[in-house]
């Protein structure tokens, strides 16, 4: 196991839930051995979330996400919107139905804009009416 993989292993031993954030993507490698995010969650056994934006271009990046987690044997959680505008253009609102079709389901939750820069507590509020119950929330549809 390499050294992320061994940090978070220990921080996970005594704690409910360890997050760790893969930003710039699953293939993206974060040390000079060419590591990825792939590969520590697969080290890990650890279920993914992936987060998509809602325009242009997202079907595309998700359906190839998803299809690197399978190929990789990675399970995943669900895919969450991670930046819902307050007025959404046409694509979207067309994408809404597109990603669940390609996430084989509904989406796992649709995060709204400016969502990351509330308090913890309104962040928290936020989170539990926006992410679906396999993910700890209340959302349903």
């Amino acid at each position: 196991m390499d050294a992320a993989a061994d940090y978070i292993a220990k921080l996970a031993a005594d704690r409910d839930l360890v997050l760790v954030e893969g930003a710039g993507g699953l293939l993206v490698r974060y040390d000079a051995m060419g590591t990825t995010i792939a590969n520590l969650a697969a080290a890990l056994d650890a279920p993914t979330v992936t987060v998509a934006a809602p325009g242009l271009g997202t079907l595309n990046h998700t359906a190839l996400t998803l299809e690197a987690l399978v190929a990789r044997d990675i399970s995943s959680l669900g895919v969450v919107i991670g930046s819902w505008p307050r007025d959404p253009g046409l694509a979207e609102r067309t994408n809404l139905a597109d990603l669940e079709a390609i996430a084989g389901g509904p989406l796992a939750g649709v995060m709204p804009a400016g969502a990351g820069q509330l308090p913890r507590s309104a962040f928290a509020s936020v989170a539990r009416e926006s992410l679906a119950p396999r993910l700890g929330g209340l959302r349903t549809a």
